[in-house]
């Protein structure tokens, strides 16, 4: 147990007062230890409703995690911007402006402190599918050469007889001032999906990673008659790829050359992972993926591994009794298929983007795994011994809002998107 400041003095956090917990302190090392600690609050209370405290402490016993038990002063939270409209990508400019996405179709350039924002033109609006889970979602930046590319991921709509039919897409184009231009498609999933059928689960994070190389996460598409896909080599469901920036695919990538495999394929067997982030000192890929009642996972991403679904799972269909039902697949493990680093059981956190602090101006924080949770409506912080989780910590769980990304600022501060009609971008800081 470590010591923190309550009303000024250090203490251990057990002994603060309710009042004074929540007041002062943002994150939690467990759901067991919150929910002892504070039986009848409502903080938080949308995940841990769906189990009982001694259930949740059972779940992580099973996951074998030595998780401390500690409330952490919260540090200062600013608002940089509001009024976007479901933001969910954010990516940061040489010159520290920042590219967000909105989900319905717009892609905004904002002055490093967020006083001022501009609408970038080029986005095929007439092309995106917005509904459900679809629009446009992650972006990503860099400079060659003295231009800007910039890499943005949505839903697409298919062509004529198939515009009823959607599918994720990636793009990338230069930005000349508010404006993408030379705006060129590099992948399209093999796959598009009638949305009436489905209008969900289309992923999609994006990472640049080295060697000139885009690993992209894509979804499933969450009906019970697509899930299967996320097994399948012919298809990009449920998978996560690698291509070079261009789109075109490396020849290194696992299933080069198989007969029938689509060649983007890097891993496979993932629900809807909406996570990743290079780790700073392994350059491991590290991955948060949706399970389906329960069962979000955090995962290391290793090139042709299986991460099992849905043949294993650790959460339940839709609507059975938490407490009783059985995993999808009817197992939790199976040979051949990789386990999750951690993973919540049967509470509902909703992982969403994640990042690696760097430390330069969290010390404390270096290397510690930051993950937006939309269901939870909260952020965690993961430490990490290796490929371990040491310890796991709730934070700004008093918010109530819904968070769907998070990066790092070139000044090392924290910035989140907030999941809603009037997001906003929150930035941490000291």
């Amino acid at each position: 147990m470590r010591d923190q400041q309550c009303a000024g003095d250090p203490v251990l956090a057990a002994s603060c007062s309710r009042r004074q917990a929540l007041n002062r302190f943002a994150g939690w090392g467990s759901v067991a230890g919150l929910s002892a600690l504070l039986p009848a609050c409502g903080g938080g209370s949308e995940d841990l409703a769906t189990e009982a405290p001694a259930q949740a402490a059972a779940t992580e016993a099973a996951q074998n995690l030595a998780v401390a038990e500690y409330a952490e002063a919260l540090p200062e939270t600013q608002t940089l911007h509001t009024g976007l409209n479901q933001p969910w990508g954010l990516a940061f400019l040489p010159d520290r402006r920042m590219l967000v996405t909105e989900k319905v179709g717009r892609l905004r350039l904002l002055s490093p402190d967020g006083s001022r924002m501009s609408t970038v033109s080029g986005v095929p609006t007439a092309r995106l599918q917005t509904t459900g889970h679809g629009g446009l979602l992650d972006v990503q930046a860099e400079s060659v050469g003295g231009d800007i590319w910039v890499y943005l991921s949505y839903a697409e709509r298919g062509s004529g007889g198939e515009y009823n039919r959607a599918g994720t897409a990636v793009a990338r184009a230069r930005l000349v001032g508010t404006a993408l231009r030379d705006f060129t498609v590099i992948f399209r999933s093999s796959f598009k999906y009638p949305v009436k059928v489905s209008r969900f689960h289309y992923g999609s994070r994006l990472l640049l990673a080295p060697n000139n190389k885009l690993f992209i996460s894509v979804g499933e598409g969450r009906a019970d008659s697509l899930r299967d896909q996320a097994q399948a080599l012919g298809s990009h469901l449920g998978k996560i790829l690698r291509v070079n920036r261009n789109g075109s695919v490396p020849t290194d990538n696992p299933f080069v050359g198989r007969a029938g495999a689509k060649p983007e394929i890097w891993s496979l067997g993932h629900r809807n992972p909406q996570g990743l982030a290079l780790h700073p000192a392994t350059g491991e890929i590290w991955s948060t993926e949706h399970g389906p009642q329960g069962g979000d996972e955090l995962n290391i991403i290793q090139r042709g591994h299986n991460y099992g679904w849905p043949r294993i799972s650790y959460g339940c269909e839709y609507g059975t009794p938490p407490a009783t039902c059985t995993v999808v697949g009817g197992q939790t493990s199976a040979p051949g298929l990789d386990q999750p680093v951690t993973q919540w059981g049967r509470v509902r956190i909703a992982p969403s983007g994640i990042v690696f602090c760097d430390g330069s101006m969290f010390p404390e924080w270096k290397n510690h795994l930051f993950i937006a949770c939309l269901g939870g409506k909260e952020l965690w912080r993961v430490v990490l011994d290796g490929r371990r989780v040491v310890s796991r910590t709730r934070m700004l769980d008093n918010m109530g809002r819904r968070f769907r990304h998070v990066r790092q600022a070139p000044d090392g501060s924290l910035l989140i998107l907030t999941d809603e009609d009037n997001g906003r971008i929150l930035r941490i800081a000291r």
